[in-house]
């Protein structure tokens, strides 16, 4: 399905220490940071999807991965397989539901500490059934490690 500039899909995502979704809403507990580290530390993201009126019914498909500066996945693990996260949707339009409106979709995603290299900078970038934008895309960096003086 094509996402094009005119059908007018809304993100917004946040970085944060810890979210949740309740009651169809986004809660996040410190929000907003852009830098971490250089210890490995837990994190999450926070999403809303404003799906709009002709886009409800349909089944999507979001995809959320973090990259390098260079925009190679990141691979975390023993394995080191790529992080990313994929989920497909389907938003229903509620009886009565004005055409034009949109619908929010909240998404949490927690994660714990993860070792990412020290002085570099990562982004989390989002595509829904392929298709990206420039501002669904979240950076952050980690902090380089100091040497103490001699």
């Amino acid at each position: 399905m094509d996402i094009s500039a005119d059908k007018q899909m809304k993100v917004t995502m946040i970085l944060s220490d810890a979210a949740q979704v309740a009651e169809g809403k986004l809660n996040v507990l410190g929000g907003g940071w852009n830098l971490t580290g250089p210890a490995p530390a837990p994190f999450a993201i926070g999403i809303i999807f404003e799906i709009p009126w002709h886009l409800t019914n349909q089944k999507l498909k979001y995809r959320l991965e973090l990259v390098d500066l260079d925009g190679v996945p990141v691979g975390v693990g023993p394995e080191a397989e790529p992080l990313a996260v994929e989920e497909e949707f389907e938003v229903g339009r509620p009886p009565g539901m004005r055409q034009g409106s949109y619908l929010p979709m909240p998404r949490a995603f927690n994660f714990g500490p993860m070792p990412l290299a020290p002085g570099n900078h990562y982004e989390w970038r989002l595509s829904i059934d392929g298709d990206t934008r420039e501002h669904w895309r979240l950076g952050f960096s980690t902090r380089a490690v100091i040497e103490p003086a001699a």
